[in-house]
């Protein structure tokens, strides 16, 4: 194994599926805050999903939180192994047979059978995110959006973190608009002005922030991922469906 790989090895020592281990062990004390830390992490493309299926925003946000809510009861995490697949892809597996399953309970229940489903806990607004309507894209696409958008954003909060733990906060207020963007010698100048620092240091400080967030956003997606080799893929994947 080369460097790299090696490197990339290491750091699935704490991923998502060791969360899900944990949630699905009854003995664990830190059983439920795993099922919120999943929860935080995929609830805006699963609620998404929902919606783009047909179903109404509040209806959605309810199904979302039974869904959650059932894998713990269930202990649906008990046994998964991740060797069988990468989590985004079980998840939404999973959700999209709980989907069937309340459709046929609904209709069930307008011919007056059925029994009411369990709502999870009210979530926050910052946990609820945005939601997007039915139409347009796809259900599976729409989740792949949300679920890449959620680890560019979850990427680029760490890197906020850590500049603003290293003294360097207004680097990244600065500087942030440069991720995305290509910088000319004007906007480079102005930079340096903000920072007081020689404006040939920029495009350095520059390629030194991007190179951070594309590891931030490595180590985002290395923990729905059991191998360095599914890795790679996820990551391919990712930027596939940011450029469509």
């Amino acid at each position: 194994m080369n460097e790299d790989l090696a490197a990339s090895a290491r750091r699935f020592a704490s991923t998502h599926w060791s969360v899900v281990r944990m949630a699905g062990d009854e003995a664990s004390p830190a059983r439920a805050a795993a099922l919120e830390q999943l929860c935080r992490a995929y609830w805006q493309p699963v609620c998404a999903f929902a919606r783009r299926k047909g179903w109404r925003e509040e209806d959605a946000k309810d199904l979302t939180q039974q869904f959650f809510a059932r894998l713990l009861a269930r202990n649906d995490f008990r046994g998964l192994d991740p060797q069988r697949g990468k989590f985004r892809t079980f998840l939404l597996t999973a959700f999209a047979h709980f989907l069937a399953n309340e459709y046929d309970r609904v209709t069930a229940q307008k011919r007056g059978g059925g029994q009411t489903a369990v709502a999870y806990d009210e979530l926050t607004p910052e946990q609820l995110g945005r939601l997007a309507p039915p139409g347009g894209e796809a259900p599976d696409r729409c989740y792949d959006l949300e679920w890449a958008q959620a680890i560019m954003a979850a990427a680029l909060r760490q890197l906020r973190a850590d500049l603003t733990a290293g003294g360097k906060a207004a680097h990244f207020t600065i500087l942030k608009p440069f991720l995305t963007l290509p910088g000319g010698a004007t906007e480079y100048a102005a930079a340096a002005r903000e920072l007081g620092v020689e404006p040939a240091s920029v495009p350095v400080l520059v390629h030194r922030l991007r190179h951070a967030f594309r590891e931030g956003v490595r180590a985002e997606v290395a923990q729905t991922v059991a191998t360095p080799l599914e890795l790679e893929e996820e990551m391919r994947h990712l930027f596939a469906v940011l450029n469509q």
